[in-house]
């Protein structure tokens, strides 16, 4: 999913060409705006290469010997990962500015405008990724609310307990993200403030 629509948004910007007037500056007219600006792009960069955050769990699950440790197919699946994600963001990032200079959305794909079904195309990918992705990301959390629910509040441990209290969690993640209208810009800064830290202790760890 990821590769289809970041493939999608730097071919479709490819073809539509620099548009006119652009202009190759910070969008920022303050010395302050362009610091938050940069520290804020710090924080989407540490949460592009957020899959460390999960790695030990993946890892966790290969068959390893003594002989052959599963940390070596591991990393091995870390660089081919890491380089394919580092590719896609790059050809975006790179080829979205050349076309829409500092004027482009935070979400390239709005900046296309056209043709519609393609936007919608790659717009549907993104939310099967998110849906796929989010699960993942949030399976500590929903342990942790759990394990609260049974051994502080001492609920039962039932299917429904899970259903409702996962139910609850989304629905209350939504509404924070839909409300917020400078939610983007306030979750740059706490998705570096929460990954860089892990990159250095997973890494740690891994090596």
């Amino acid at each position: 999913m990821f590769s289809s629509y970041s493939t999608i948004a730097w071919v479709s910007s490819l073809h539509k060409g620099v548009q006119p007037d652009v202009k190759y500056t910070l969008r920022a007219s303050t010395t302050t705006g362009s610091v938050f600006n940069f520290l804020s792009a710090l924080g989407e960069v540490a949460f592009a290469f957020a899959g460390h955050s999960v790695v030990l769990e993946i890892q966790a699950t290969l068959p390893f010997t003594p002989e052959n440790p599963s940390k070596k197919p591991m990393w091995k699946g870390v660089v081919v990962a890491y380089i394919i994600v580092a590719l896609c963001y790059f050809l975006v990032s790179m080829i979205g500015f050349w076309v829409f200079e500092n004027s482009v959305d935070d979400n390239v794909l709005l900046s296309l405008e056209k043709p519609a079904w393609l936007i919608a195309t790659a717009s549907m990918f993104v939310v099967i990724h998110v849906i796929g992705s989010y699960q993942v990301f949030a399976q500590r959390v929903f342990d942790m609310i759990q394990a609260f629910l049974v051994l502080k509040m001492n609920f039962k441990p039932t299917g429904l307990l899970r259903f409702v209290a996962l139910i609850s969690y989304v629905a209350l993640t939504m509404f924070i993200g839909m409300t917020f209208s400078f939610f983007g810009g306030l979750l740059a800064f706490f998705r570096g403030f929460a990954f860089a830290p892990t990159s250095y202790f997973v890494c740690g760890s891994v090596s």
